[in-house]
C-alpha cells in the first residue's frame, strides 16, 4: 500500500493511498481520485520522503523537548497551519450537516414557509439558485451559500 501526499489546484492537501503509482495514475486519469473538500478532480502528488523503519534507528526526539519551554503569551500566539483550517472548517461542515435539515430543492419555498411563520422556526440546508437566493434577500430572507464537499454528502466515515 503506497500513501500519497496530494493536493488539489485549490491548494487543499489530502492523502490517497493507493495499491500502487500505477493504481494512483489509472485512478486519477479516470477522474476518481479528488479532493474531499473541495471535490476538485485536478489534483497532483506531491514530492514526499518514505519512512524507513531501520533496526536500531532512534526514534526522533519530540520537537517540544528540543524547545525551550513555551511561554503562555506565545503560546496563545501559535501559529494556525493550513491543515488546521481544513479540519476546523470540515468539522464545521459536519455540525451544520447534523444539525439541520435537507430540505433538497425546495430551500427557497421551505425559508419563505419558516420566515413567515407558516412552519415552525428550524434549520434547514438545500439548494437554490442565485436569483432564488436574491429573491429570498429582497424579502428580508437572509441566506448563506456554502460548499458542500462531496465526501460530506455520503455516510460521514
Amino acid at each position: 500500500m503506497k500513501v500519497f501526499d496530494l493536493r488539489c489546484r485549490h491548494d487543499h492537501a489530502f492523502e490517497g493511498w493507493f495499491a500502487s503509482d500505477d493504481d494512483f495514475q489509472a485512478q486519477l486519469a479516470r477522474g476518481l481520485v479528488r479532493c474531499p473538500l473541495c471535490d476538485d478532480a485536478e489534483v497532483r502528488r506531491l514530492p514526499s520522503a518514505p519512512r524507513l523503519n531501520l533496526s536500531g534507528a532512534q526514534q526522533p526526539v519530540p520537537a517540544q523537548a528540543q524547545a525551550p519551554a513555551a511561554t503562555e503569551a506565545s503560546s496563545a500566539q501559535a501559529v494556525t497551519r493550513p491543515g488546521d483550517l481544513q479540519a476546523a472548517w470540515l468539522q464545521a461542515v459536519r455540525e451544520l450537516v447534523e444539525k439541520t435539515d435537507d430540505v433538497g430543492e425546495r430551500f427557497a419555498e421551505e425559508a419563505r414557509r419558516i420566515h413567515y411563520g407558516e412552519t415552525p422556526q428550524r434549520g434547514i440546508r438545500g439548494q437554490a439558485s442565485p436569483e432564488e437566493r436574491h429573491a429570498l434577500r429582497e424579502e428580508g430572507i437572509e441566506t448563506v451559500a456554502i460548499p458542500m464537499p462531496a465526501a460530506l454528502k455520503g455516510p460521514l466515515q
